[in-house]
């Protein structure tokens, strides 16, 4: 559900309530007497919670202090949505009125939405149960046999006590059923009028000093759908939430919230229910991504290895094992993203089959998860199980992955529909020149090397440790670096970094992006030269003050509202971070922790998936991007990651050690963490002082 502060949905072109791959209702609005109430107050309880207070002044007495309030209860679950209006009143006389809710059923795809042409959105039939259906009525056309009945006035049509029988939509695959509870009320109705909207209304009799609670509810169903929400009520592990405290709030503030969120994001394929990964964000990528999806289990695993586990079994569930060109599967390769249907993006040129294999960094980054796992401690026997797709994934890189026999990692779309770049930043002017030129594919970006360096590396550790031969991964590994060192690196007046990408020419791009943070704690970059792009990071051209920009202010291209060409990414300040503490830059890691805490605080703490590189000296706040998702998967779980890296933890689980070196300087003040896990087990509480020492280690 995506509304306003006041719970109203339809004043922007993001409102709505979502399900699956469409816009059910593209506004709800509410009237109380004939008079919208006046909002005062709004609280987000949870993820799928929130709660809406407003005075109703028509229905007031005379005076200053408000006498009669609306509390708007609002829960979102798995295809449900459900509000409890709850009237009170402390005047000394009784009240009588009429609460009326209009929605409007929109069922266009969100894909069209997302474009901002949504337009008439998509053919609907209405019918109630029991009815005996109902034709496909053309919208806002109400088919003869809904007309009202005597369920909607208080009956029990539905089976449900006080429940009236539900007016049902219909629109392709997906079935909503709308219905109101009809107790407490005079009157109750559901009625179409044929203006292309539903009214649900109750006519009440609010007592002197006293209240009236009534609800309304909709239930959805896409029978096409490939995932589901999980059904779980209960965030943490174990339901156990995690409880952080932090001498600066915003850290423990962030976390918190993102803990919530990240649970809300839990979902499962309807071909293994029982594997729960984070759908990559709401509303537009409510699905699985392979690149998405590993990133927030890695960024989770301080508080324990379970969604790890569960992120990579599914995914090795679809790696590919057939070379499909339309699909751009590849033996060994992880698949990009999953959807019901065919994926039209509006303006682009875009067509996506619903298993898409279209990402280059994937599959390194799947084998990355798979040893960080182990490293946290995931049992030996739900890593050996996954072998098998360890040793194909590794051959993807070598014989798949590198197209062109060069020895590098690279990319291209050969449909002429697919996606037209194929690393994290994958809209099609992302990698350009610093002159605003586009490069040429085959493109191999530099981040991709990095995350196949740290892939072979860690597989060949893993096939080690099973007494498999891992010795051609290991000279695999030390062959790309020094391949990478001697093609990549830019000399530059400023300092030399590397290059964003090799373009078709194997020409180093030379544009300076947040890319190169990304190379940092791979053990692709010798410590020599990882001080250089250390001070790139922290440059007034990278860091905002809100976190690093995609793209430096001094390139041609740049824009700070531009998807990948100057905007922040939480995730990717957020890596940056991670392999500077890795590497021993902890003054420049700090810097960035900084950025991203004052962006937290200025989006109340619920990260959205990008924000306006603008910079922080200019603008005070951050900026928002219109159509980021928020929350967002790997933005929410990178908070745990930024309070992992403030911890400097480094877990070792073969050798049964996590160590705990808070980074200095400390940006947090004292912590205070509970729920951490390491190895299965519970850690107990963790204290750190405000000079960054460990005082407390249960």
């Amino acid at each position: 559900m995506w509304s306003s502060s006041d719970g109203e949905v339809g004043s922007k072109p993001i409102h709505g309530f979502y399900h699956s791959e469409s816009r059910v209702f593209s506004s709800i609005s509410l009237t109380v007497g004939g008079e919208v109430p006046e909002p005062i107050a709004q609280h987000l309880r949870r993820a799928g919670a929130a709660s809406f207070v407003s005075l109703l002044r028509r229905l007031d007495g005379p005076g200053a202090d408000p006498r009669v309030r609306l509390d708007r209860a609002r829960v979102i679950g798995d295809g449900t949505l459900r509000e409890t209006l709850t009237l009170t009143s402390a005047r000394a006389a009784e009240i009588q009125t009429v609460i009326r809710i209009d929605l409007i059923p929109d069922f266009s795809e969100i894909q069209l939405v997302k474009a901002g042409i949504s337009g008439e959105g998509s053919k609907y039939s209405i019918s109630r149960t029991g009815d005996g259906g109902g034709g496909a009525a053309p919208n806002g056309q109400q088919p003869r046999n809904a007309e009202p009945n005597d369920a909607e006035h208080g009956g029990t049509g539905s089976g449900v006590e006080g429940w009236s029988t539900p007016v049902v939509l219909t629109s392709g695959s997906i079935t909503a059923r709308v219905r109101i509870l009809s107790e407490g009320a005079d009157d109750a109705s559901i009625t179409v009028p044929g203006d292309d909207s539903l009214t649900l209304q109750w006519s009440i009799r609010l007592p002197a000093h006293g209240s009236v609670a009534l609800s309304w509810s909709v239930d959805v169903v896409d029978e096409a759908a490939v995932v589901e929400g999980t059904g779980e009520v209960t965030a943490g592990s174990e339901g156990v939430l995690p409880v952080i405290r932090s001498g600066d709030s915003r850290l423990a503030n962030w976390v918190m919230r993102a803990l919530d969120d990240v649970h809300g994001l839990r979902m499962v394929t309807k071909a293994l229910p029982d594997e729960p990964f984070l759908a990559a964000g709401a509303p537009w990528f409510f699905t699985l991504f392979g690149r998405d999806s590993i990133w927030a289990a890695r960024f989770m695993l301080p508080f324990g290895t379970e969604l790890a586990a569960s992120t990579l079994r599914v995914l090795a569930a679809l790696q590919g094992t057939a070379e499909v060109a339309d699909t751009a599967e590849q033996p060994g390769k992880i698949m990009h993203e999953l959807r019901p249907g065919v994926l039209n993006i509006p303006g682009e040129d875009v067509s996506l089959p619903p298993l898409y294999f279209g990402t280059v960094d994937a599959t390194p980054l799947w084998i990355v998860l798979l040893h960080d796992a182990w490293k946290w401690g995931l049992a030996d026997a739900e890593v050996e199980a996954l072998l098998p797709n360890l040793v194909a994934a590794l051959e993807w890189m070598r014989d798949y992955g590198d197209s062109d026999g060069d020895g590098f990692l690279e990319y291209v779309d050969t449909t002429g529909h697919g996606l037209a770049n194929q690393g994290w930043k994958d809209s099609g002017d992302s990698i350009q020149w610093r002159d605003g030129s586009l490069a040429e594919g085959p493109i191999a970006l530099c981040e991709v090397q990095a995350y196949a360096y740290e892939a072979a590396v860690g597989g060949a550790a893993l096939l080690q440790h099973f007494g498999h031969d891992a010795s051609p991964w290991l000279d695999w590994a030390d062959a790309l670096k020094a391949r990478f060192d001697a093609a990549f690196w830019i000399d530059d007046p400023d300092g030399a970094y590397p290059a964003v990408a090799l373009d078709v020419n194997k020409q180093r791009v030379d544009t300076v992006t947040s890319n190169i943070g990304h190379l940092l704690g791979t053990g692709l970059i010798p410590d020599a030269r990882a001080g250089l792009i250390a001070r790139r990071l922290v440059s007034p051209d990278l860091s905002s003050g809100f976190g690093l920009r995609t793209m430096s202010a001094d390139s041609a291209g740049f824009w700070p509202l531009s998807y990948h060409g100057g905007s922040v990414w939480t995730h990717d300040t957020t890596i940056a971070i991670s392999g500077l503490v890795r590497q021993g830059f902890t003054a420049e890691a700090a810097v960035l922790i900084e950025g991203l805490l004052a962006a937290a605080a200025g989006f109340d703490y619920r990260m959205p998936e990008l924000h306006s590189g603008d910079a922080l000296v200019d603008v005070g706040s951050p900026v928002a991007y219109p159509a980021a998702c928020r929350p967002q998967a790997w933005s929410a779980a990178a908070a745990v990651s930024v309070l992992a890296s403030a911890l400097g933890l480094e877990p070792d689980a073969q050798g049964g050690s996590l160590a705990v070196r808070p980074i200095i300087p400390v940006v947090a003040g004292t912590l205070h963490v509970e729920g951490l896990r390491f190895a299965g087990s519970p850690l107990g509480d963790l204290d750190v002082d405000a000079d960054g020492v460990v005082v407390g280690r249960a």
